[in-house]
């Protein structure tokens, strides 16, 4: 499949998107460039801990926005700052110039889009120029939904355009990056987990190996951070506690990426292994013991806390 990248120039969703997004190679349409006219109008579906803070800085932005969530207390929430929410997703559809869907999980994202009331539900004819679905599914899941929607023709003919678009976007950052307004969104988010759950395996191997011989985290780390080891999970994610000041390891792996997100990546990125026939050792062996992690009732810790927890590594004192 041929990668297309799709360049968004001199719109002000930078607020959000402070960098030119590429597009899923999953369905090939040709390049466009997009206004600071062409987003006036923005729908947002999902408002929790990452959608909320995404939704908040288009506000801040200016930007004119309609909301929908299935929790009617954050729905209360946004009509009371004087946000437009909207109680199904077609009627934001019908509301938006742009779409962004920020979800926990493909079967959220499918109801969203092909459910009662979903933003395709309008038939062939949608208002939405650009779907943008910022959730971390499974390749199959975007496919489909891409295809459906290029299917469609706009209402209303905008800048030459005649069919709507759909970007896999999913985020990288976590929710300090979503307040931050400093996201970077992705188009192999699965695949970046993957190599980023298998780092951490293999650092936390180390370490604890280095521990049971006599030798300490920090001065492994040392070592680590001056030679051929080093890697994000060392330098920047350390998750031996002790080691590392502001990482999750140093609060009790409280905060940062949980081990049932790592575990459903993991998942995602088996599935598509299997799919495609790709020989994945290290996939399957990463998604198992994570698997176990969150069956052990450490499913809400950050993923770093199998360096304790699945490899029995000590933490240091300060």
């Amino acid at each position: 499949m041929a990668m297309m990248k799709m360049k968004i120039y001199g719109y002000r969703l930078r607020a959000l998107l402070s960098t030119s997004l590429s597009s899923s190679p999953f369905h090939s349409v040709p390049s466009r460039t997009f206004s600071s006219s062409s987003f006036e109008n923005v729908g947002f579906i999902g408002l929790g801990n990452m959608g909320s803070r995404m939704a908040n800085n288009l506000l801040k932005a200016g930007y004119k926005m309609t909301v929908h969530d299935v929790n009617c207390n954050v729905m209360k929430k946004y009509s009371d700052m004087g946000v437009s929410t909207k109680q199904t997703p077609s009627e934001v559809a019908e509301a938006s110039d742009v779409v962004i869907t920020m979800l926990p999980s493909s079967s959220h994202v499918l109801n969203v889009y092909n459910g009662p009331d979903g933003l395709l539900q309008g038939g062939d004819l949608l208002t939405p120029q650009l779907f943008i679905d910022s959730s971390t599914i499974d390749p199959q899941t975007s496919r489909k939904l891409a295809v459906s929607v290029s299917n469609c023709i706009l209402k209303e003919k905008k800048e030459n355009w005649e069919n709507p678009v759909m970007l896999d976007a999913p985020v990288s950052g976590g929710v300090v990056a979503a307040e931050a307004g400093s996201l970077t969104f992705m188009v192999a988010k699965i695949c970046n987990n993957l190599a980023m759950a298998i780092s951490m395996l293999g650092l936390s191997e180390a370490l604890a190996l280095g521990q049971s011989l006599g030798i300490t985290a920090s001065t492994l780390t040392k070592i680590f951070n001056s030679s051929s080891a080093r890697c994000w999970s060392s330098d920047s994610y350390n998750p031996v506690p002790g080691v590392m000041q502001g990482v999750p390891s140093s609060r009790n792996y409280s905060g940062g990426f949980a081990s049932k997100l790592m575990a459903k990546d993991l998942n995602l990125a088996a599935a598509s292994a299997e799919e495609v026939g790709q020989r994945c050792p290290l996939t399957f062996l990463a998604q198992n013991i994570y698997t176990e992690i969150c069956n052990d009732g450490h499913e809400t810790e950050d993923f770093s806390c199998v360096f304790q927890h699945y490899y029995s590594g000590k933490g240091e004192r300060n």
